[in-house]
């Protein structure tokens, strides 16, 4: 109802709008326009999902392209909440002072543009870097030195460019105590490469393991571009920039291990898999297990001091394709069943144990009885079976040493270059954004880690280095195998929550643990 002309309708409009932002940005909100100077925001409906997510989310993250209007929507929204609410603190950081308080600015203009009536509290305070209204509530620009808001109770935290704040970190590690009464983040940014707070909170947020909701802007969104705006925008800008303006692309740092253009093309085929399972709900399955095929499992053990994760990554052997995978942080003696479980569901496939922090794990699967646990000749890395291994001096498992690692490197490097290994995860894709050149050698960014992309670099370097298991061999093992599981009842098949899982009854569900004390393994088994 605009231009309402009785009180009552007055009350009745106010009211409304203080109810539902997106009826009093459409409605009242004006901003200015290059060409056509102050006009009514009529938004698009990425913006109108974005302040929707706004009121339903606590905290919202935006990976944007430039030229969308979101800073303009987050100033709407800013001044919604300052308006119709008492006593709030809207704070607003950003790469300078003066860049946050051109957001506050922006709110300043829409305040005043208002209907007078619809202005139902007073401007108390107005300068260049806050406007505080009779209610109690501001709208203030603050700088992104360390102590930058720790003394103000922050209702609603707005980081602009967070990709480019420097030192956001320490920042946000001052401000997050400050929102813990309730309050609320808008954190947007177009990329700046991988690392860095924004990179960081983006790529957890979008794997669901913080509280940011997040929430990609490519320039297609908006309505208005189409490819010839694309081409018109992107003629005079390098690769990097039209990734980073544009494309919303944090791969263009030039330095990560993967081409740009290959982690584009992992990104298109990450899925959610079928089934999440286990205690921790990770370990993640894309395809049920097929009697015909083969599978090479390998798994990385952390080192045990928390910093990192044990992982498990399952291939079809023949076309290289990730079926199932594990991240997660487990003591060994728990590691090592969860391992023979997923080798037994997966057709006792070839299980590949990096050595250097799984040598207990390779000794607890030989005490389970497991029959396909791969070892190599020293030097060569021929695959062999434990008997050959131990007449002619192999090992079991893979040692990624200084030797063998640039190896296993180029060649997965080699196999996602010509599309030769294919994986659906979201988690591997985020690492391999992070897996960059420092000082010559190829590791994680500081902050980040590797556990899935070294399981998947032995994969490749296996795969193409090694002798493939002897089928008739692997046969005889498994019908072994299942004849001991079924003398000592223990044959459970399949575990809960995957095909073809049957729970039989009496079946044991613990195992004696290298402390001599039975565990129990039913978190593993009922997913």
């Amino acid at each position: 109802m605009p231009n309402p002309k009785t009180k009552k309708e007055i009350r009745k409009e106010i009211i409304r709008c203080g109810k539902d932002p997106l009826y009093f940005i459409t409605n009242y909100i004006k901003i200015a326009h290059p060409i056509r100077g102050t006009i009514l925001f009529d938004m698009y409906d990425f913006q109108q999902d974005a302040v929707r997510d706004f009121q339903e989310h606590r905290y919202n993250i935006i990976l944007k392209a430039r030229q969308l209007g979101i800073s303009t929507t987050v100033a709407a929204y800013a001044c919604w909440m300052a308006l119709f609410h008492r006593d709030k603190n809207v704070l607003v950081v950003a790469t300078k002072l003066s860049t946050a308080a051109n957001l506050v600015k922006k709110t300043r203009a829409m305040y005043k543009n208002l209907p007078p009536w619809l202005r139902i509290s007073d401007l108390a305070i107005d300068n260049k870097t806050s406007m505080e209204l009779e209610n109690g509530s501001q709208v203030k620009a603050v700088s992104t030195s360390g102590d930058a808001g720790r003394s103000e109770a922050c209702s609603c935290l707005i980081i602009d460019e967070a990709a480019f704040v420097e030192g956001l970190d320490e920042l946000w590690a001052g401000l997050q105590p400050t929102l813990s009464t309730g309050g609320s983040c808008i954190a947007l940014s177009s990329p700046n490469g991988v690392g860095g707070w924004f990179h960081k909170q983006y790529s957890e947020a979008e794997e669901q393991k913080n509280n940011f909701n997040d929430i990609k802007l490519p320039w297609d969104v908006h309505p208005d571009h189409d490819q010839e705006w694309f081409d018109n925008e992107s003629k005079n800008m390098s690769q990097r920039d039209v990734a980073q303006e544009l494309l919303c692309s944090f791969n263009a740092s030039g330095e990560t291990v993967i081409h740009a253009d290959d982690i584009d093309w992992l990104d298109e085929q990450v899925r959610e898999p079928k089934i999440k399972t286990g205690m921790d709900r990770n370990y993640w399955i894309w395809e049920k297990p097929d009697d015909e095929k083969e599978y090479l499992i390998v798994a990385d053990v952390a080192r045990g001091d928390g910093a990192d994760h044990s992982t498990i990554v399952v291939f079809d052997q023949e076309e290289m394709q990730v079926v199932a995978e594990y991240k997660g942080k487990v003591v060994a003696d728990i590691f090592a069943p969860l391992l023979f479980e997923v080798g037994k569901e997966y057709n006792w496939g070839t299980v590949v144990v990096e050595t250097n922090a799984g040598g207990v794990v390779i000794g607890k699967l030989k005490d389970l009885g497991y029959p396909n646990i791969y070892h190599a000749l020293k030097g060569t890395h021929e695959q062999v079976d434990e008997a050959q291994a131990m007449a002619m001096g192999g090992v079991a498992g893979f040692t990624m040493s200084k030797n063998t690692r640039p190896l296993a490197i180029a060649k997965f490097e080699e196999y996602i270059r010509n599309k030769r290994l294919k994986s659906s995860s979201l988690r591997f894709i985020n690492e391999v954004r992070t897996f960059v050149w420092q000082y010559g050698r190829p590791q994680a960014m500081r902050g980040y880690n590797d556990d899935l992309v070294i399981p998947y670099a032995i994969a490749c370097h296996i795969r193409d280095n090694s002798v493939s298991v002897n089928r008739r061999e692997m046969e005889y093992k498994k019908v072994m195998i299942g004849a001991f599981s079924t003398n000592r009842g223990t044959i459970d098949t399949k575990i809960q929550g995957m095909t073809g899982y049957k729970h039989n009854k009496g079946a044991n569900t613990t195992y004696i643990g290298t402390d001599g004390r039975e565990h129990d393994l039913s978190w593993i088994i009922k997913g």
